[in-house]
């Protein structure tokens, strides 16, 4: 599922052609997404400016005076430049059009969505889909106390924790992974014994697990392509992520993995305690 850094590579890419630009047609191909796309959507933004581009956890927002269009990239999406004479392949749902580019939204499984909220309902953080999200990673408040403080309590494992999206935003399961390694800690440590000095660990290895990972262009695992087309390749210097039975690149113990909430976890035993 394209996760933080992967929406965050897709606003960065798509920032410089729809920033200040008049959205001349919205075309909808298929709007039974995961939630359906708002019946009379083009009419209420054609013709209409788009303010500017933003992100709240993994939903990318385009500002216009009167609201706010909410896209979700789904489980297998992406949101390309194409050409304005490319014909719309199989699973090509939705278009905007622009004076001089078109943005494609590429959906195989159908699990993204293209949602409106309109300015008289206040701030879009105030959206449903919004409104309960954690801490961005890269605020300046999200740091090892606020870990250490919304994690007392919380028998779950440190590795679902991050997950949940209710502490903090963006750290999907493959950063998850990763930012434990960096941050020496066991993903079945049970998140309220974790110490403070740890957490501090753990803060700074997701920020910078993030950081090096928007500057890959995300990962590329499944159908995820940036705006331009190019793959993610922070997967190739993943540090334990899919390379179980392989040497941790800092020990040599080979890597491990198991499955929590259904999805896999990569540690090195020897590294996380």
């Amino acid at each position: 599922m394209p996760e933080l850094p992967e929406v965050e590579t897709t606003r960065r890419g798509i920032a410089p052609t729809v920033e200040g630009r008049e959205l001349r047609r919205l075309i909808v191909r298929e709007p039974r997404l995961r939630w359906p796309v708002p019946a009379g959507l083009a009419a209420l933004v054609e013709g209409r400016r788009v303010l500017a581009t933003g992100r709240r956890g993994k939903y990318l927002l385009m500002q216009f005076e009167h609201g706010w269009l909410i896209v979700h990239l789904g489980m297998s999406g992406s949101l390309r430049h194409v050409h304005p004479d490319e014909a719309p392949r199989k699973h090509d749902h939705v278009d905007w059009v622009f004076d001089q580019a078109v943005l494609r939204l590429h959906d195989p499984r159908r699990f993204g969505a293209v949602l409106w909220h309109d300015a008289a309902a206040g701030p879009v953080e105030s959206h449903p889909l919004l409104a309960s999200l954690g801490i961005e990673p890269f605020d300046d408040r999200f740091d090892g106390g606020w870990l250490f403080r919304h994690t007392r309590r919380r028998s779950a494992p440190i590795k679902q924790a991050l997950l949940m999206g209710d502490i903090v935003v963006g750290v999907g399961n493959i950063y998850a992974s990763e930012s434990l390694f960096r941050a020496g800690i066991h993903p079945r440590t049970a998140a309220g014994r974790i110490s403070a000095a740890r957490y501090d660990k753990l803060a700074a290895a997701v920020r910078a697990t993030l950081d090096d990972a928007i500057r890959a262009g995300g990962s590329s695992l499944r159908d995820y392509v940036g705006a331009g087309g190019e793959s993610g390749y922070f997967q190739i210097d993943a540090r334990v992520y899919d390379r179980a039975g392989q040497p941790c690149r800092v020990c040599e113990t080979p890597i491990r993995r198991l499955v929590q909430g259904q999805r896999a976890t990569y540690y090195c035993p020897k590294c996380q305690r």
